[in-house]
């Protein structure tokens, strides 16, 4: 995905370059559009610590959405999960835990023991789920991570990016935003033990509702962070800060040169009729058409920006033509200017007319293309 170029407009704000970070690799995402504002090596593979478990979480919502899995389904805590090192829920040896406590102690504590003993309930072991894991990455299109395990404990062959984490808290967000509140929490107690979640942005800012913290000594103080200001919402992932305090403050200034230069606009509806086409030799003499999916456009604030649309047909449209096949293209411009291009789609099924309408189109389509009418 295009990262968006910087530009000066007399009737613009004037963006100024990314603000410098002490993070290795980071991403700004819009999350409505998919748009990446900022980037330093989005795509380099590095060790994601905790952020993994963004990963575990979503799998698990999944599961319940699909009715696989209850958030009040019990769980039996293995030595193997109780045992896991680093930071933790403190869930008891043996005993037995809902789901969805687990998920709390995964968002919030960053508990390892949960995301083991929620891995091994799901799948059976660690190890099946990281291929769970890793499919579910194959399918949402994170080209740069492989999964080993459920907590982001260091291990071989166990890497993200950037933009691969941008990628998954936007699928977080969309897919699964029943659970996404969980991600606002500040506090959890297990076990007679309160801890505090370790986004320090939900203290700092009330905009930032999400989502997760990651630290190892290979991969640094990582972070994932989300933000709603006046209806948009923006992804921060940060990389490799050199310290707790960093990472938060490199996730506040990505956020803050967003909101600040940017703005995002849905211009059209997908699936809405933008033109009933005339339609050659059909049943009915014109054909719906329009775009796919939303077109939702990050752009750089421009206090006098006039969108005009423009569509082109590929050839005069002739049935038979099925719903969804592309006839044409659909720019928007600013002014001179061309910000957008979609593919233009047939919305209904063109349907072929009969024996004496064809030959009468026919005629017609000669002389049209005889004369250039």
């Amino acid at each position: 995905m295009p990262t968006l170029t910087p530009t000066v407009n007399t009737a613009s704000v004037m963006v100024p370059q990314a603000p410098q970070l002490s993070a290795k690799a980071w991403v700004l995402m819009d999350a409505d559009s998919g748009a990446i504002i900022s980037s330093q090596d989005p795509d380099e593979r590095l060790p994601p610590a905790s952020l993994t478990k963004l990963m575990t979480v979503y799998i698990a919502t999944r599961d319940i959405q699909a009715g696989r899995l209850k958030p009040t389904d019990m769980v039996d805590v293995s030595s193997n999960a109780w045992s896991t090192g680093g930071s933790r829920m403190f869930l008891a040896e043996h005993s037995r835990v809902s789901v969805d406590d687990l998920l709390h102690g995964i968002i919030i504590d960053s508990g390892n023991d949960s995301a083991v003993a929620l891995a091994e309930h799901i799948a059976g072991s660690e190890d099946a789920f990281a291929q769970m894991m890793n499919a579910m990455a194959q399918k949402l299109g994170l080209a740069n991570s492989h999964f080993m395990n459920p907590t982001g404990l260091p291990v071989d062959d166990h890497y993200s990016s950037a933009h691969d984490m941008a990628l998954l808290a936007r699928a977080i967000i969309h897919d699964e935003a029943g659970y996404y509140p969980l991600y606002a929490n500040k506090y959890f107690t297990w076990n007679n033990i309160r801890q505090p979640n370790r986004n320090l942005l939900l203290w700092r800012d009330p905009t930032v509702d999400g989502l997760k913290t990651g630290h190892t000594e290979a991969a640094g103080y990582c972070m994932v962070s989300s933000a709603l200001r006046d209806h948009q919402r923006l992804i921060a992932t940060v990389f490799g800060s050199n310290s707790i305090e960093n990472r938060s403050e490199d996730s506040q200034k990505l956020l803050t040169y967003g909101f600040r230069f940017f703005e995002t606009h849905t211009y059209e509806q997908g699936g809405k009729v933008l033109a009933n086409a005339p339609l050659w030799k059909g049943a009915k003499d014109t054909l719906a058409v329009g775009l796919l999916d939303n077109l939702t456009l990050t752009l750089p604030r421009k206090s006098n920006r006039n969108v005009q649309p423009r569509a082109t047909f590929n050839s005069p449209l002739q049935a038979p033509i099925a719903a969804g096949s592309v006839v044409g293209t659909y720019d928007l411009y600013d002014g001179d200017q061309k910000i957008a291009s979609r593919p233009l789609v047939a919305l209904e099924d063109g349907k072929e007319g009969g024996l004496f309408t064809r030959l009468f189109d026919d005629v017609r389509m000669f002389f049209h293309n005889l004369f250039g009418g």
